[in-house]
């Protein structure tokens, strides 16, 4: 049997701020929010500043750097694929990005049937 297809891709503009992020801020963490403010966006933190509670999971990684999401959100993303990105411009988010000029995104696409067989686990934060 061939490798999990990870569920979290990652382009690399965004591989870039992650890297520049990481030199400035050491490491880090993706959740993949879907509250009010930021609507549903992709926000990194330096590790030490988010806490992660039993209801997180972790959908996969990027770079090294894990993506986390809560269980109900996880529900949702269950049949897409997550491709990390960038786009121009400050987010006004609480990431570590929101002032570089730049601010995380995320694409999704769904699985194919000949790709859900084959998908990595999500697993408990």
């Amino acid at each position: 049997m061939s490798d999990p297809i990870p569920r979290v891709q990652v382009t690399a503009a965004a591989q870039a701020l992650v890297e520049q992020l990481r030199g400035q801020h050491g490491e880090l963490l993706f959740y993949q929010s879907h509250g009010c403010c930021a609507g549903s966006a992709p926000m990194c933190f330096a590790v030490h500043e988010l806490k992660l509670n039993a209801d997180d999971r972790r959908l996969g990684e990027v770079d090294g750097v894990p993506v986390y999401a809560s269980a109900a959100q996880c529900d949702y993303l269950v049949g897409l694929q997550m491709t990390l990105d960038v786009a121009p411009g400050n987010s006004g988010s609480f990431g570590l990005e929101d002032g570089s000029g730049q601010h995380f995104v995320a694409h999704f696409r769904l699985w194919t049937d000949e790709e859900v067989p084959r998908l990595a686990a999500i697993a408990p934060a």
